[in-house]
Parts: C-alpha cells; structure tokens; sequence
C-alpha cells in the first residue's frame, strides 16, 4: 500500500489497461551422470532483441542471474551452476565488459544424492534489456521433478513432451479425463491408431492396483485431436501421429458415486532421430472441494483449478477462432490503440495550453526567449538553437517521468488497473483534488521543497547542453502549482482504454509539447511576441476556472471508490446534483457575482466572461437533462459528454438496475452458461469495469441503439464480469494461481477472479473486451473485439457470432 500511495503522488491516479511483457520463457528438466548425480538443466528462451546477463558479471553494472536451491540433507550441490558460452562486449552503456545471452541460454547445476532422487526447487533471479530498455529485476520459481512424468532417468535428451491435466463433468457419473500433450518441435507422439510395424501406439489403461480400479469403466477408446499422416520409408507403413500439440479425451463410467480419485496410465512412443518410451501415471481429483485447498505454487495445476472456478478448461477455448469470410481481420481493440493515443496525446496538449494560461507559466515565455536571444549577443542563431533546445528538454523532462510506469507494467501487468481502482487510493485522489482546487481558488499556494529547485538551478551554470537542460527541469519544478493538477487532472481521467503506460507517455507528450513549442516559436520568430497579451488579472481568472473544473473532476474518483465499493453513496441523482450545483457557481463567478481572494476589481463584464458564463449556463441547463427518463429503457438518459466521467445510468436511487439498459444480464460465468445452454443461445462475455470509461461509452452510447439493442436483448445471453469488483471471494475460492507471465497469486476478490480469467484464457487484460461463444462456453465464435465505437461494425461483430453458431450447430 505504501508503495501504491507513492506512485499515487508521483503521478496523480492513471485508468490504465496494459499488455504484459514478459521476454524470457523459463523451462526446467532433469540429465542423469550416474545413480547418484544428476544435472539440473535451466533452459532460457529470450525473445528476439532482448539480452540476458551472465552469472559473472562486474559490480556496478546490470543485475547477475542468480540461481538459489533449497537446502536439503537428501543431496548436496556440487561446484557452481554451469553456463553457456555466450556473447562479450564492450557495453557503452555500463562502460564495461559484460558477457550476456541471446535467443538461448542453458545452466546446469550438478547434484549427488544420498539415495533415490527427489524433487528440487529453486529460483533465479535475472534482468533482461533491449536496445532501448531494461526490465527490473525478475524472479522466476524453478521445480526440478524426477517423477516418471517429467524425467527420463536412461536419457540425457530434454523430454519433448509436456504433459497437463483436465476434466470435463458431463453427468454425475460420467467424465471425460482429458490429457494434453506440448511437444517440442520436430519430435513426433504416436496416435492410438497408428498403422501396426511402425512406431508404438498410444494406450490408455486404468492404472493396476489403484483403489477404484473396480469402481469406474474405460468407455471406448479416447478422443483424439487432429493428426498426420505420413509413409515411413523405414518401416514401410503410413503412421500417424501428433506435431506440437496433442489432446486426449478419455471418457469414464463411475460405477460408484463415491469416487474422487481415479488414475490413468498412459504408454506410447515419441520419435525423432530416436524414440523414446512413454509410461506415464495421471491421476485425476473428481471432487471439486479439493481444488480449494491452500496450494504450494508448484502443485498448482492451473487446469483442475479453472475447472473449479469457471467450470472451464483451457483446453475447451483453444484454437478455436474464426472469422465469418477468408480475409484476415484486425479485431477494433487493435485499430482502436493508436487512435486512442492519439486522443490521449491531444488531450495532453490541450492540457498543456491550459497551462500555458497561468501565472506561472504565462510570464516566463518573453522572459525566457528574451534571455537566450539577449545573451546570444549578435549570434542570433545560437539564441534561437539554445531556445529550441530548451522547448525541446521541457518536452523530455515530462516524458521521463513516465518512465518508472513502463516498468512497473512489465512487473505486473494488473498494477496500474490496481492502483486505479483502489478504493483508498481513489479516496485519496478526492481529498487531493478538492485541495488542488482550493489552491486554484487562491486560498494557499501550492509549491514544491525549495530544496529540488535551488539544486536545478545550481545546474544551470554549468554551461552547454546540460545547463540547458537543468534550465527547463527548474521551469517544470517552479511551475509544479499550476501545471500538477492539470497534468494529474487530464491523464488520471482520460487513460482509461487499453494502452497502459503507453498511454501515459502519450499524454505527457503532448502535455510537454505545448509547453515548450511557444519557447521554441517565438524565439525563430520574435515579433510575434507582440501579440502576446500582457499579464493581468486574467491569469487569475483561468487559475479560478480551472479550480472549478478540479473540483468537478474530484468526484469522479469518488465516484470510483463508491461503484467499486458498492457503498451507494455517489449514485447519479447525487453526482449530476454536485456537478450542477458546480458549475453554476461557475456561471455565477463568470458573471461577477461570486468573488475569491486574488481577483482584481471588476470594473466591467467583458465580452468574453459573460459569453463564457452563458456558455457554462447552457451546460447546467445540459446537465440537468441528464435527469430525463428514457421510457425505452426505463432508466436515465446518459449524457454523451460526461460518458464514463459520471456513474452509469442504472446506478440510480429512483430507476436501479443491474444490467445495462435494463438488459437481462449474468454477474456470474457458470450462471450464464448454464442459461444459455437451457435457451440455446449464444453467450456474450463482457470484460469490463466499474471505473472503465470505455465500458460506460459502449454501454450507454452504443448497446443502446436499437440495432445493437435487438442482439443483446434477443439473440444473445449477456455475462458481465468487472475485474475491479472488490467484493470478496468465497473462502472456497480464494485459491493460489499461476499468473500467466509468472509468480503466483491468491484471487482474494471476484474482480481478480475475473481478471485471471481473461488472462488466462485470452491473454489480455484491457477493458472492455467482448467474446462471443457457443452455448456451452467451450468454443469461441470469431475474434474477440475490444472498444467498438462504430454501430455498425459492432453490429457485424455480433450478427458474425450467429452466422458462425448457425453454420455449426
């Protein structure tokens, strides 16, 4: 919590969804020496681009990989973990020598045992960069296992087969056990059916002597997933055989209820240059109850505990995508990123204009661009360089402070949408934003420690580039008053899609842009400086201006903590009656009629403030109509402007509903399939969120128009699941998960558990994102989409779903 109150302050709240980043894929296997001693074999995968460093590396320079064994007086460590060759260079950056990995690497740690070995846990500890980047550093847990499934004790090859684990309940005593095999490239597992001489079949036999062996029946032979075909010029037959991947589905027949526990064995052959011998033990927990249990990380099996959760496997979604004509298509999640940076982007450079109009900015631009221009003497094309130069640095001064949020993405790709969504944080952000606006207001003056800003201006004697930039660093300091609540404003209400940290560049780009082009322009062209209204009481009025619209925007993470919280304080009787009562009193100030301490006496209303507070009035007027009833949906109107600023429609004191315009909808996966399977109809899932801007917009602006209204309302059984729900989980269901780019978690709420759910099984984590599926929940209809703002390309993706259901029915 700490930490996230810290990162609240350093940049003032973030609606941010991100995609995870994770460059380096760690696997483990086992290589015996003899009886007694084995090699632990670690095997680094390291996407294109990325460098892993060697155990040996000087100090001061990039973090070793490190690995650490658990200590046990079943085996002892001999010498240290072994590496690959590698790569060595002179690192510009380190200014050292530095070995470092590419694509791959391999370490391997020897073990001697006292008698038969057993299992082994680690971690390594490592950080990997780019060209551009580094990422901080990682842990990575590392199990070591010598059970038949996982180690071949007469080979020193690498397993090529992965084995995993499900089960599908089809009837109270029937089940289908379900083995899936990840094979490494070029080796080859057997099917049951594989021409006989050739490569030996699979079988799949009830394992001898296990306790209800007599309690359940083997029904027919298993389900395979797709095979190949292909002549064996060595043993003369055509065989047939999986490539990568393969799926088995076993069906069985309990002759007694009562079972919880049955085992199957599975023999076989995997073949490349050689072949080696299958024979391996699955057993598999029938009783639900089981999965609930406080489980260590490496006896996770993320399959039986989806079961559990969701009633789903990974296996039932994978693979089946379609799309409803040949032609490759883009999901809108995808086309929509850019052009939601670019609105962030714009909306920073609105940001940064605002800020521009203040008295602390305003006055520095001829004093500024005087001063180079001035000191330059007769070089006027140093001045205008220099000048250039220091728009240029107050530009990069606001984008590095983005940069600690990239990493923090790559750490934890839930950690911006945690600390949006935080109800002591948003709490937080309230109390800092009504602050803020009392400061705008004139009551106090906001400043930073005179410490940081005596220390940058020490800085700027020191000539040249530097000075220059230590020059700008002050002017981002000194203005910290006028341009932090602006900057906080803007980007803690707008990075709401998916982009995370992206977006947050995004924004400060623009916002420092508009900062430092004037200093830029006017000294190319200093002329123009002479348009430039003088500073007055003006500046005051826009600082006032703004403290209203801070003080607006204040609700808005108050907002936040109430839908997330479920406290119903906040609903939008109450928030359209705050931000009415605000602005008009905005209205009232445009107008002269309101007054605060740093206002120059008004001799006169300008053209300007009384077209202003006119202009404010007509919003009040548009807000009030937000109260209008909808007879359609029997729910409030939305208002398009305050579209996720305000809470949805259906949070309402005198026109509640659960669902989206008054839709039937499910809170609650197994729920809604097991309705949809009754009605056989398709499912919508719906990621979204209670602070999710914009889920709100899609919800209020685009499944209420009759087209869209017609689908969700007839055609489709709508399930919406909020990964910001801070309600907490049955105990049963707060269970110990594997996170997808790494590490455990404990899903303590239902919106992690539906955070994980979508990682999982569709690896992304931004909202709103929308799936459509069968019936059943076991098959994808067509590509997911995200944010879809087009009606009609909404409407194509939903009718797409219905032509794809109705072709496979």
């Amino acid at each position: 919590m700490k930490h996230y109150i810290l990162l609240a302050f350093l940049f003032f709240g973030l609606n941010g969804f991100s995609q995870i980043l994770d460059p380096v894929d760690w696997s483990t296997s086992v290589e015996k020496i003899s009886d007694t001693e084995y090699d632990l074999v670690v095997t680094a995968t390291i996407e294109p681009g990325w460098h892993l460093y060697s155990q040996n590396v000087p100090e001061d320079g990039p973090i070793p990989t490190t690995f650490t064994f658990e200590t046990s007086e079943a085996f002892m460590l001999i010498d240290k973990t072994k590496e690959d060759e590698g790569h060595e260079i002179d690192d510009p950056v380190f200014m050292m020598r530095i070995k470092y990995f590419e694509d791959k690497a391999v370490f391997k740690q020897r073990v001697s045992f006292k008698n038969s070995p057993e299992t082994v846990k680690g971690t390594v500890e490592f950080m990997v960069c780019d060209d551009s980047r580094c990422l901080p550093p990682t842990e990575k847990e590392l199990v070591f296992e010598f059970s038949s499934q996982n180690f071949n004790p007469n080979s020193k090859l690498l397993n090529p087969v992965k084995w995993s684990t499900s089960f599908e309940k089809i009837s109270d005593t029937e089940y289908d056990l379900i083995i899936s095999a990840d094979i490494e490239k070029e080796w080859h597992l057997y099917s049951q059916y594989t021409a006989e001489g050739g490569s030996l079949p699979i079988e799949i036999k009830k394992k001898e002597g296990e306790k209800a062996y007599d309690d359940y029946e083997l029904v027919g032979k298993a389900v395979e997933s797709d095979t190949i075909k292909k002549y064996n010029d060595v043993f003369e037959v055509v065989e047939t055989f999986f490539d990568h991947k393969a799926v088995l589905k076993q069906r069985i027949l309990l002759n007694n209820s009562d079972v919880t526990k049955v085992t199957l064995n599975l023999t076989g052959q995997v073949c490349k240059e050689v072949c080696i011998q299958i024979n391996e033990d699955f057993t598999f927990l029938l009783n639900e109850e089981v999965v609930s249990e406080n489980l260590n990380p490496s006896d996770i099996d993320n399959n039986t505990s989806n079961e559990f959760l969701y009633g789903l496997s990974n296996i039932d979604l994978a693979n089946t995508n379609q799309n409803c004509s040949n032609d490759a298509t883009i999901s809108p999640s995808e086309t929509n990123e850019e052009k939601t940076l670019w609105s962030i982007f714009g909306l920073g450079f609105l940001g940064g204009l605002l800020a521009l109009l203040t008295p602390c900015v305003f006055p520095m631009i001829p004093l500024t661009v005087s001063f180079f221009t001035k000191k330059s003497g007769d070089n006027k094309s140093a001045g205008v360089s220099k000048a250039i130069l220091y728009g240029f640095f107050i530009l990069a001064v606001y984008l590095i402070l983005s940069i600690p949020f990239h990493l923090l993405d790559s750490i934890n790709p839930d950690i911006l949408n945690e600390i949006s969504t935080n109800v002591a944080l948003n709490v937080i952000f309230f109390l800092i934003f009504v602050f803020f606006a009392f400061s705008f207001f004139g009551y106090y003056e906001l400043t930073l420690p005179a410490s940081w800003t005596d220390k940058t201006t020490k800085g700027e004697n020191v000539g040249g580039l530097l000075g220059v930039f230590f020059m700008a660093l002050t002017l981002a300091l000194v203005s910290f008053s006028c341009t932090g609540p602006i900057l906080g404003s803007l980007l803690a209400g707008s990075l709401t899609a998916d982009g995370g940290a992206w977006q947050l560049t995004a924004g400060m780009g623009g916002f420092g842009l508009a900062l430092g082009l004037p200093f830029a322009l006017f000294a190319m062209f200093p002329n123009m400086m002479n348009a430039l209204p003088k500073s007055g009481g003006w500046l005051n009025t826009t600082k006032v201006i703004l403290g209203f619209l801070e003080l607006a925007l204040a609700f808005k993470f108050l907002s936040n903590a109430d839908l997330v919280q479920h406290w119903g304080i906040l609903k939008i009787e109450v928030f359209l009656g705050l931000w009415i009562v605000i602005f008009a009193g905005l209205a009232l100030y445009l107008l002269g009629k309101i007054k605060f301490p740093h206002d120059s006496p008004l001799q006169k209303l300008s053209f300007f403030r009384v077209a202003s507070g006119i202009l404010v009035l007509a919003f009040v007027i548009y807000l009030a109509s937000g109260f209008r009833v909808n007879k359609a949906t029997n729910t409030f109107t939305p208002l398009t402007l305050l579209s996720g600023l305000a809470p949805p429609v259906g949070y309402s004191f005198f026109l509640p509903n659960d669902c989206p315009n008054n839709l039937d909808c499910f809170k609650d996966l197994k729920e809604g399939v097991a309705y949809a399977q009754k009605v056989n109809k398709p499912i919508m899932l719906d990621f979204t969120g209670y602070a999710c801007v914009n889920c709100r917009k899609m919800e209020e602006h685009v499944w209420s128009k009759p087209k869209i209204d017609k689908y969700l309302r007839n055609e489709y059984v709508l399930i919406s699941l909020y990964v910001d729900d801070k309600k907490p989980l049955p105990e049963d269901q707060q269970v110990l998960v594997n996170r997808i780019n790494g590490g455990t978690r404990k899903l303590e709420n239902y919106g992690h558990k539906w955070a994980h759910f979508q990682t999982q099984f569709f690896q992304t984590n931004s909202q709103p994102y929308y799936v459509l599926l069968s019936p059943d929940g076991k098959e994808v209809l067509n590509a997911p989409v995200g944010y879809t703002p087009d009606e009609d390309e909404y409407a194509q993706f939903l009718q797409c779903g219905l032509d794809v259901m109705n072709e496979n029915p």
